[in-house]
């Protein structure tokens, strides 16, 4: 694939912290945890910093779902749930993804969220779309493989992967569709990287938390406190929950509660590890958050709904 080659000053724009209010679309595995659905309501209820123009929903397999095709409807429906709860309009606003992985670096999935993505992005605006992607990356690698030009049109901001110093990064979001992660990293597209473990593993709750933040607040406050305990299937009484996604959210909202620097690309290899090429693209990178900054701004914003 011949990718756009972007100058240094154009991709050091787009990498820079976003400050306003900011379109944006929200690429989720909804259903895959409970931590989804924070984010999407985040989204939404974050009007003063977030224009949510789509929500897409992304494929996921575990023991949540039969397969890739099956974790995107459950996704899908979950989404509209949460809209419901919210008392916010879904016409026009939720597409179905993939229904499949990628099956190698070239050849893309076609969907009502890919040619969704694809005509947002080159629709002429102020700044760039802002691809928030919370799951496999499979939706927005798939628009940048049938219209390249994306590269010059958004910003990824993806949740996927480990820290640059993991051994390993066979993270969910990355290992469920490694080419699709491949493509993201390979193709020059100015991304936000929010990496896992080493990062965002800190944005951890509990129920008893959750209980007295939110629990008798709001409709969707009250169901998100459900789902969260009846996450736990492991029965201990201490127990926490990394609520993940919110990450993305958070950073579009106020960028000072996500400690970020600019590095290289990595590679992502054919053993799932990160190599180095300090002649790559920069990516803006998250060290460090405020996990009480973000947490609260979620929770006060769910008590309101």
């Amino acid at each position: 694939m011949n990718w756009p080659i972007l100058s240094e000053s154009f991709r050091l724009q787009r990498l820079a912290p976003p400050t306003g209010k900011v379109d944006v679309v929200l690429d989720t595995d909804t259903y895959n945890e409970v931590d989804d659905q924070f984010a999407v309501c985040h989204a939404v209820l974050s009007p003063e910093r977030i224009n949510l123009l789509a929500i897409h929903a992304a494929p996921f397999h575990n023991g949540r779902s039969d397969g890739p095709a099956d974790g995107m409807e459950k996704s899908y429906d979950e989404i509209l749930r949460l809209l419901g709860h919210l008392k916010h309009p879904a016409d026009g606003l939720v597409f179905k993804g993939s229904t499949a992985y990628l099956a190698d670096v070239n050849t893309p999935q076609r969907n009502d969220a890919v040619d969704h993505l694809i005509e947002l992005a080159m629709t002429d605006r102020q700044g760039p779309l802002y691809v928030a992607t919370i799951g496999a990356i499979t939706n927005v690698a798939s628009a940048l493989l049938v219209e390249p030009k994306l590269v010059e049109k958004i910003v990824v901001v993806w949740l996927g992967g480990h820290s640059l110093h993991w051994p390993n990064n066979r993270e969910f979001n990355l290992r469920q569709d490694v080419p699709a992660a491949k493509v993201i990293f390979d193709s020059g597209v100015p991304l936000v990287h929010m990496p896992c473990g080493g990062c965002v593993d800190r944005l951890h709750t509990s129920n008893p938390e959750l209980a007295a933040c939110l629990g008798g607040t709001s409709a969707i406050a009250n169901y998100l406190v459900d789902i969260v305990r009846d996450y736990n299937k492991s029965g201990r009484t201490v127990w926490s929950k990394v609520l993940w996604d919110i990450v993305t959210t958070a950073w579009l909202v106020n960028p000072n509660w996500v400690h970020t620097v600019l590095v290289s690309t990595p590679i992502v290899t054919a053993d799932v590890t990160w190599s180095f090429d300090a002649t790559r693209p920069l990516m803006r990178y998250a060290r460090n958050l405020d996990r009480d900054a973000i947490l609260t701004d979620v929770f006060d914003k769910l008590k309101k709904a």
